[in-house]
């Protein structure tokens, strides 16, 4: 009885041990993608989209009619101000759910791995 309980403490002190050290690692793991991303690939996170063709809104029978050079630039800056707060938006996500995984990840670890071990020096 007391072999069985021993073996399944231990499998699950060495399961927990491992779930804490996968958390540390994908954490590290986006954490640099982030910072390569931001740093040394500035083009690897945005998103080439072919850009629409705004049309003003017209009333059933009219003739469709496009934007004037203004209203087209004033449309490319806010298409491209509102691309840049989403793509900020996102890094500051990942880094976010990163920092969490290494939170959670690195006590989980560490008290199950220093309880294998003050098993394994108490046998």
């Amino acid at each position: 009885m007391t072999n069985k309980r021993e073996l399944v403490r231990a499998i699950y002190l060495y399961l927990f041990s491992l779930l804490g050290l996968v958390l540390i690692t994908i954490g590290l793991v986006r954490i640099v993608d982030l910072g390569l991303k931001t740093y040394i690939f500035k083009k690897a996170d945005q998103a080439y989209i072919y850009p629409d063709y705004p049309i003003r809104a017209r009333a059933p029978g009219e003739e469709v009619q496009t934007l004037t050079k203004e209203e087209q630039e004033e449309y490319d800056e806010k298409r491209a101000a509102a691309e840049e707060a989403n793509r900020e938006g996102r890094r500051q996500r990942t880094a976010s759910n990163s920092l969490a995984m290494i939170i959670i990840g690195t006590p989980l670890f560490l008290y199950h791995w220093k309880t294998i071990q003050k098993d394994k020096e108490s046998k």
